[in-house]
């Protein structure tokens, strides 16, 4: 997939002839994850220091993102929390090939106080008694990684699934979800106000939620459980030239290594980094 992508980015460059100045001067419309806002925020500003031309970003649940790019919504690179939202944008003539850039895991984040750990998450989160929080499926990729979840809980306890299906609430990530005040971390403000006691999201956002409210317990998922996600990348249709070197940037090793710096996990990364 990396191979068809930078050779998509060559073949643009090549029959494509530069503005200069001019495209310098438009700055390109990143669209991403809300997962990335972190990480994604460092690596535009990054890519302006390096060239100069800077980058607006938008940051969303990617399968809202995506909903808005097909009303007609002027994005230039799309970088999602799955590969399916890219994809479909690409099989409806949208844009592509689609990258994959970065991979994330699915961790549990448990309020303080909370008796959880790894080896008994699963009967944690059946407990009738504790409230389980998950992103919105279908909007946001986290919320279809939490259902990918309790399918995998079916086959160590029958009935886990309907159960955990039916309990969860959907907190993050859709339309109408609360969204959190000023510069508060969306999970880490969501468990604070007791909204739930136990959460599943990317072990990348507990981290920062964890870092503004440190009682937040992290719990990684148990390899029965483990759900891992793949982030994709595409350049969409009527972006200028320039979208394609901000891919790269992203792809390259300095926006890995930014990436990464996050929590990212990523295979572009040089032996040793």
């Amino acid at each position: 997939m990396g191979r068809l992508f930078a050779a998509a980015v060559l073949a643009t460059l090549l029959s494509t002839s530069m503005t200069g100045a001019a495209a310098a001067d438009q700055p390109l419309q990143l669209y991403a994850a809300g997962s990335l806002k972190a990480a994604l925020s460092d690596v535009a500003e990054g890519y302006a220091q390096v060239y100069g031309q800077q980058v607006e970003t938008t940051f969303a649940p990617s399968g809202l993102l995506r909903q808005r790019i097909e009303a007609g919504e002027q994005a230039h690179v799309f970088a999602s929390a799955n590969l399916h939202h890219p994809q479909t944008l690409e099989g409806a003539g949208h844009g592509g090939p689609v990258a994959l850039f970065a991979r994330n895991r699915l961790c549990a984040l448990a309020r303080g106080g909370l008796a959880v750990e790894s080896a008994t998450v699963l009967e944690v989160m059946l407990d009738p008694s504790v409230r389980l929080g998950t992103s919105t499926p279908m909007a946001d990729p986290s919320g279809d990684y939490a259902w990918a979840l309790f399918a995998k809980a079916e086959r160590l306890k029958e009935g886990a699934q309907a159960s955990l299906e039916g309990k969860a609430l959907q907190l993050t990530g859709g339309p109408d979800s609360a969204k959190a005040p000023g510069d508060r971390n969306l999970y880490g403000w969501v468990m604070e106000s007791g909204r739930a006691d136990l959460f599943l999201t990317y072990c990348t956002n507990a981290v920062l939620a964890q870092k503004q409210v440190p009682s937040l317990q992290i719990v990684a998922l148990p390899a029965p459980l483990a759900v891992g996600a793949d982030y994709g990348l595409v350049v969409l249709d009527g972006a200028p030239e320039t979208a394609w070197r901000l891919a790269m940037y992203i792809l390259s090793s300095q926006g890995q290594s930014l990436l990464a710096g996050y929590g990212f996990e990523s295979g572009a990364l040089p032996a040793g980094e």
